[in-house]
């Protein structure tokens, strides 16, 4: 049986372990990449751990999230990053340069690395053939430490790619209907792997919106083979030299497979509030628009901007729309500005705002009370956008630019011609080196270099071991598909104190339930009752931080998404599936649980607990690796290591 790509990576870095599905192996990371709503985290964590340079060919902090400095806060956070990175040897990108995957991807990426980013679609990586994966703060400051990640090995499944697109559709409907066919837990415990006669008709910026979006299914990672596409992309950056040719075996064998005909699709776009909830968007018909926001680091690519010049080119946006643009780097903007493009947006109507994440995470440029927004992002989560009745819907930079200037959701397949748009391709561009965003650290060290913090950056919280006998009062009871949007709301309001757990606790659940941090507290040690996919959606292990210092013992959930519950792992926090499905509705607010024999039990594949007032027992999955119990033992990966450094 012939190999698939994901597995001929992981083999090649593999440090120990078993490559085979479901075993726990340990891989040697070649990169990794932090961003600042998570990297303070991050970097507080890797200071905890005394080490001197990091271990990784090359690791980059960026800050492209908190950019909207109102305060000192954000300001504060950069500077601290800043000094250590340059403390560790690690390369700062400035605000301004870019969004962390676009710039990584132009800059950094390589066919047959390994990357471990603190943000969850670090996958974007997989657009150039890298094993590309995110994870918790606390897994990448570990793998600057050590440059290991351990993780459960996935299952991989194969999309095969056959056919071409055609005008008007792009690869964000591609992954759409992914999304559609999949949904947004079809990919958990799997690495989706691109391969067949279609992947040809892609470039790499198509390959990583769609990697980028791989997030939303829940996958590990995704990937596509590096082939003469990639070639061209890396010698368009003046990285040629990095170029490996790279692709799964002609035999190679996949759990499943999914059949895609590129050239059956239409325009399509992802209704509120889940990135899965697809119609073609000549079904859902020509709502009428408020909002349109291009940008993201899934569609903020040079050939993304020009294609939405190319439709703005001579036209107006409606009256009755706003549209906003975040090119993805400082130089695609500069590009498209020597093109003549920014000139089309601009004198079209556009707002041009900073490189940067921006309206993606709520940091500004949120709409109207009731809006509908179209958005070439990869989340349309209830509330995201920073107004909580807000319609986000999900299309490509085509749909969102035609919908701009008709002022209503358009299907420019079938309304191009009426408009007069003949949508021509865009030609490959070289793109001259600009690394004026880039703070290098190579004559720095832990001796020479202190730390900067300032007032608002306060210690990560800390967990304890288990001991032999746990308690636990259920203070929430929540439905399928959580996001950590949900556990830990992050918009322009709360984005600075990302630092400052003690702070943002108190806003733990605020948007579903505004009395659970009191709660939490009240009553000392917690339980959180969960539905299906747990936790989905970004990396930020403040989803699992926030609850560990208000107290939570256990999450109890139908399942969980992959990344939350190895945050929940790493801050000591039990994670837990029913295995009677019936007693998730018997689990309300105000149960109040005991876990005897705590240390022992972890040692079963399922554990009991009882209810302390009835005297019901639940027998609950755990599931757990040997190096996910040894962390749980000791009260977390931080206090593990301690043990073992």
């Amino acid at each position: 049986m012939g190999k698939t790509l994901a597995y001929k990576i992981l083999g090649e870095h593999l440090v120990s372990g078993e490559l085979a599905r479901g075993n726990e192996i340990t891989i040697r990371i070649d990169q990794t990449l932090t961003q600042d709503s998570t990297g303070t985290m991050v970097y507080l964590q890797l200071e905890a751990m005394d080490v001197g340079r990091v271990n990784t060919e090359l690791s980059v902090a960026y800050i492209d999230h908190n950019t909207l400095q109102t305060g000192y806060e954000n300001a504060d956070d950069h500077t601290f990053i800043e000094s250590v990175a340059k403390r560790h040897g690690i390369l700062f990108s400035k605000p301004g340069g870019g969004i962390c995957h676009q710039l990584h991807l132009e800059n950094y990426g390589a066919p047959g690395k390994t990357l471990l980013g603190s943000d969850s679609h670090t996958p974007t990586g997989g657009g150039l053939g890298m094993i590309a994966i995110g994870a918790g703060g606390l897994d990448v400051a570990v793998a600057m430490a050590k440059g290991i990640y351990s993780l459960s090995v996935p299952g991989v499944i194969g999309i095969q790619l056959t056919g071409k697109l055609r005008p008007w559709v792009s690869a964000k409907d591609v992954i759409l209907h992914v999304l559609k066919e999949l949904s947004v837990k079809g990919g958990v415990g799997r690495i989706a792997e691109y391969y067949g006669d279609g992947v040809r008709s892609l470039s790499v910026t198509d390959r990583a919106t769609i990697t980028n979006m791989g997030a939303e299914l829940g996958a590990t990672t995704s990937i596509f083979p590096s082939d003469e596409n990639t070639k061209d992309y890396l010698e368009s950056q003046g990285r040629g030299e990095q170029y490996v040719p790279l692709a799964a075996d002609a035999d190679a064998e996949y759990d499943e497979i999914l059949h895609v005909d590129l050239s059956a699709l239409t325009p399509l776009a992802a209704m509120p509030h889940s990135p899965d909830n697809v119609k073609p968007v000549s079904e859902i018909g020509p709502i009428k628009v408020d909002q349109v926001a291009i940008g993201s680091c899934t569609n903020s690519s040079y050939t993304d901007l020009m294609k939405t010049a190319e439709i703005l080119k001579g036209r107006k946006v409606h009256p009755e729309v706003s549209l906003v643009i975040s090119p993805g780097s400082a130089k695609i903007l500069s590009k498209i500005a020597a093109s003549g493009a920014l000139s089309a947006l601009i004198d079209a109507g556009a707002r041009i705002i900073e490189n940067a994440c921006g309206p993606c995470i709520g940091m500004g440029q949120s709409p109207k009370s009731d809006a509908v927004s179209l958005r070439t992002f990869n989340r349309n989560f209830k509330g995201r956008s920073g107004t909580l009745d807000a319609d986000v819907y999900l299309v490509s930079p085509e749909t969102a630019a035609i919908s701009a200037v008709t002022g209503v959701l358009t299907d420019g397949m079938s309304e191009s011609a009426k408009l007069g748009i003949d949508l021509a391709p865009i030609r490959p561009e070289q793109f001259a080196k600009n690394d004026n965003f880039i703070v290098y650290s190579e004559d720095t060290n832990v001796d020479n270099t202190s730390v900067v913090m300032g007032p608002n950056i306060k210690p990560f919280p800390r967990n304890t071991a288990i001991p032999d006998r746990v308690t636990g009062k259920v203070v929430l009871h929540a439905g399928d598909n959580i996001t950590t949007d949900d556990i830990m709301p992050s918009d322009s309001k709360l984005l600075p104190y990302r630092s400052n757990i003690p702070f943002l606790a108190n806003f733990c659940f605020e948007k579903l339930d505004s009395g659970f941090a009191a709660r939490a507290k009240d009553a000392g040690q917690g339980v959180i009752v969960g539905g299906d996919n747990y936790g989905q959606g970004s990396s930020r292990e403040h989803a699992a931080l926030a609850p560990l210092y208000l107290g939570i013992k256990f999450v109890i959930a139908k399942s969980f998404a992959r990344i939350h519950r190895s945050n929940l792992i790493n801050s000591g926090i039990l994670p837990l599936t029913f295995e009677n499905p019936g007693d998730y509705e018997s689990l309300r607010v105000g149960t109040n649980l005991v876990m005897e024999d705590a240390r022992a039990q972890l040692d079963q594949p399922t554990v009991t607990l009882k209810d302390a007032d009835t005297g019901r027992v639940y027998h609950l999955a755990a599931h757990l690796t040997d190096l996910e119990r040894r962390m749980l033992l000791a009260g977390g990966k931080i206090n593990m290591l301690k043990e073992t450094l």
